[in-house]
């Protein structure tokens, strides 16, 4: 592939890292709640997910859901019952204060786990690859699914760099909060309607 061309589509996943999202919104609610080891999990289980996503894309399976609204439907309504329930976790949380990172290393799985069935449940982000790769693939250079992965690989790389500040930053101001049970009660709620809100998106959204 050429190199003016992977770093032009860097250049491009980077700036689509940036834009507010439903991951990097879900990034920047975790860390603020659960500190910064916490965001990192969840962004490796995000990255995680793209990973199925390009396999997605490079295997063909990710026009089922564009072909499929059946398909696509479910996909996006499951998606919407896990946010609805992450929502009304985020209402039950206690609001003990407590380190920020301590609980992050007892919960490193059931974090990541998250952050996978986040971006997995989505059927919009395969189709966004289906969409969004292609254009960078040159037919003459090779074989178009090491190509595919290849990008998505690059794709991931510029998500956690753009994810990872993310969640550093968040979760360096969610520790000034992690002292009063105040605030955490607040941030729980807030948390809760992004989760609400994001399931509401996700549950009305069109192919």
């Amino acid at each position: 592939m050429d190199p003016q061309t992977l770093a032009a589509f860097f250049a491009t996943a980077l700036f689509l890292a940036v834009v507010p999202g439903p991951d990097n919104v879900f990034v920047l609610t975790q860390s603020a709640l659960r500190g910064k080891r916490a965001g990192l999990w969840v962004v490796l289980g995000l990255c995680s997910g793209l990973l199925v996503h390009t396999a997605a894309v490079a295997l063909g399976v990710a026009a089922l859901f564009e072909r499929s609204r059946l398909a696509f439907d479910l996909l996006k309504y499951a998606g919407a019952a896990y946010l609805l329930y992450l929502a009304w976790q985020s209402l039950r949380a206690p609001t003990m204060t407590i380190d920020a990172g301590a609980g992050a290393r007892g919960d490193a799985g059931r974090l990541y786990l998250r952050g996978i069935v986040m971006n997995v449940s989505n059927p919009k982000v395969s189709i966004f690859f289906l969409a969004f790769l292609p254009q960078f693939v040159d037919k003459q250079a090779g074989s178009v699914t090491l190509q595919m992965l290849a990008l998505g690989a690059t794709f991931i790389l510029a998500t956690a760099l753009v994810f990872g500040a993310l969640a550093l930053s968040a979760g360096a101001v969610g520790q000034r909060f992690a002292r009063s049970q105040r605030a955490q009660r607040w941030m729980n709620r807030a948390a809760a309607a992004v989760f609400a809100g994001l399931a509401a998106k996700l549950a009305t959204a069109q192919r």
